[in-house]
């Protein structure tokens, strides 16, 4: 009898030390999220990614907030900047942290070595394509870390949140996140309207994925504003701009309206859309005699489209139990 209570004590001893153990852990937790995107080098632009770290930071008032750049061109522009004193000053706005700005991997590693190992990484990318894929990949590879014993696990839990426009899975439908889109989009049917013309929009698009949803996106915006010619093109991959010049053609078409379908109204914005090189969409659609009228906004600019980002973080933070 004195063995059995004996060991009774023990088990019961050992329940109660693991829960307190549990309990420490979760109230030592240290979470943190990672905004990763392409980026901007344009000051003007930078307010998109900024006012989505601002939403982020007021959704979730105790968890750090940390910014990430996939492109290591933008990133290396922020580093010159940074040890040029005349650029600074003259552009006293820009916040501290854009010019050490880092890649996602150097942004969570930095965390990582801050004691933080629950973190939730947010995509900004528009849709599952090259860079949101390499994103993912690496996300994967370091929650696949495993390590001869729990404690030393350099990450719990590390996670990542769906792109704008969805990707592929039955957990949440890609048509879905497809339609949302086409509800906050179809805030620019209006101005078009006034300007009594079509609304084109400039995405950037990639060459080595297919861009497909970029085309059901467009014919969800035709099924809601059938009064409106919409077309939507890529920077890269297919629909180009000569596709959006054909159905413009085709349609006869003399004047548009034309945006960026973009986070940020940067280089491919400014230059590539609305620059008066021959080459850019502007140019391109002047030469064939239509009227154009540029609008220079990202859509990190757009409250409704933050929330999408904030609203695909949620689903990843409830999904993984975060």
């Amino acid at each position: 009898m004195i063995k059995r209570a004996i060991g009774f004590l023990i088990v019961v001893t050992m329940i109660f030390f693991s829960a307190d153990l549990m309990a420490e852990e979760q109230k030592t937790e240290k979470k943190a999220i990672v905004l990763a995107g392409f980026g901007t080098s344009y000051p003007q632009a930078l307010s998109s990614v900024l006012k989505i770290k601002d939403k982020m930071t007021k959704e979730f008032p105790n968890i750090p907030v940390q910014i990430a750049f996939t492109s290591k061109i933008i990133r290396s522009i922020w580093a010159e900047r940074a040890d040029d004193p005349k650029w600074r000053k003259e552009h006293p706005d820009i916040p501290l942290q854009l010019y050490s700005v880092k890649n996602p991997l150097a942004t969570i590693a930095d965390l990582q070595d801050q004691g933080y190992q629950y973190i939730a990484v947010q995509s900004t990318h528009i849709f599952a394509g090259e860079e949101y894929e390499n994103l993912k990949a690496e996300i994967k590879a370091l929650d696949s870390i495993q390590t001869l014993r729990y404690r030393d696990k350099p990450f719990k839990k590390i996670f990542l949140g769906r792109p704008a426009l969805g990707e592929a899975g039955d957990q949440h439908p890609y048509q879905e996140d497809i339609l949302r889109a086409a509800g906050v989009l179809g805030r620019d049917v209006e101005p078009a309207k006034k300007n009594k013309s079509a609304l084109v929009y400039m995405g950037h698009g990639n060459e080595i994925f297919s861009t497909g949803v970029y085309l059901e996106l467009e014919a969800k915006l035709r099924d809601s504003n059938p009064n409106v010619p919409i077309f939507i093109g890529n920077v890269e991959g297919f629909p180009g701009p000569e596709q959006v010049l054909q159905g413009l053609k085709h349609a006869g078409i003399k004047k548009v309206t034309l945006i960026p379908f973009m986070v940020v109204a940067g280089d491919h914005a400014v230059n590539d859309m609305a620059g008066e090189d021959k080459e850019s969409w502007k140019s391109l659609m002047e030469k064939d005699g239509i009227e154009v009228i540029t609008i220079l906004r990202g859509l990190g600019e757009v409250d409704e489209w933050v929330d999408i980002y904030v609203q695909n973080l949620k689903d990843a933070m409830r999904d993984n139990e975060f």
